[in-house]
């Protein structure tokens, strides 16, 4: 059976990258019937295409704007999911690059292939100048082993049972209804918020590890202080999801695991910042869990996501 798809993609202060995507996407084996952009802050969208004629030579490009003070990991996905009426979309992020032409194939294998799974994410695969710790943190999250995980795998897997990530990950329309879509206001984590959703309502989280993107950063310690502050946030405003799993035993198990790969690749000389930068991870986790704790001007400071407390 022929399922229609569509992709949407979030894109701020675009660059050549996404044109190298968008000519990916057009050359999937599996047809994309549109390809739906939301941009935030129109000018820095121009800046890259205007003149140029490249998005006016494909038919299926629909590009929205918004403003900074709009934009929001929750909304302005689900507002995007509002201008499609395929059966299956697929949320990306501008940093992701498909490695081949069947990764929305993939995609639809593992989401339609077994009833009840109500998204399908795909692995992530390190890019050339990744840093050593950030690579093995890639594969430790992103296995070559395909999986499907259900309510069944909380008390085996805890939180990793809701890992999904729109870094590039498609859904089942008809289920993303069922559930209530995205939630509407979120600082970070709204893919992770919806598997623990679809799971609790007794639907399926596949991941599908034939279906490969290349995507990572090399983030400074702060940038990671900052990123976990938003996690946190993100899992104290979701306890109907997080308060029954744990995240830190996740965490304290991949530190321990990277450890041992560093010690042996020979590279023990990036354990110190290995701790160094788990510290800084887990002091911005904590503070975001117990924000509602914290001052405004510091819940403000320690965020990445400015915005989200205008």
């Amino acid at each position: 059976m022929q399922f229609s798809v569509d992709v949407i993609v979030l894109t701020y202060k675009p660059g050549k990258q996404v044109m190298d995507l968008i000519r990916a996407l057009e050359e999937q084996t599996y047809p994309i019937r549109k390809i739906i952009i939301m941009n935030t802050e129109e000018r820095y969208f121009y800046n890259l295409f205007y003149g140029t004629g490249f998005l006016e030579k494909y038919k299926n490009i629909e590009v929205h704007h918004l403003s900074e003070k709009e934009f929001d990991h929750g909304r302005t996905r689900a507002k995007a999911v509002q201008y499609s009426k395929s059966d299956i979309f697929v949320c990306m992020t501008q940093d992701a690059m498909p490695v081949d032409a069947q990764l929305i194939q993939n995609l639809v294998d593992a989401l339609m292939g077994q009833e009840r799974i109500a998204a399908a994410y795909a692995r992530q695969l390190p890019l050339p100048d990744c840093r050593e710790i950030e690579k093995y943190t890639r594969d430790f999250n992103y296995p070559d082993q395909s999986s499907v995980r259900s309510a069944a795998d909380v008390d085996r897997l805890g939180v990793k049972t809701f890992f999904c990530s729109n870094v590039c990950a498609a859904y089942n329309r008809e289920i993303y209804e069922n559930i209530g879509g995205f939630v509407k206001k979120a600082i970070f984590n709204e893919d992770m918020v919806f598997a623990g959703h679809a799971v609790t309502a007794g639907y399926r989280i596949a991941y599908a590890a034939e279906a490969k993107v290349r995507h990572s950063h090399n983030y400074t310690c702060m940038q990671q202080f900052r990123r976990n502050f938003d996690l946190g946030v993100s899992q104290a405003e979701h306890p109907e999801v997080f308060d029954v799993v744990s995240s830190e035993s996740e965490g304290i198990k991949l530190v321990k695991n990277t450890i041992k790969h560093l010690e042996k690749t020979k590279k023990r000389l990036q354990i110190p910042y290995l701790i160094i930068s788990s510290g800084y991870k887990l002091i911005g986790y904590q503070l975001g869990k117990h924000y509602r704790s914290l001052p405004k001007g510091m819940v403000r400071w320690c965020s990445a996501s400015k915005t989200y407390w205008s």
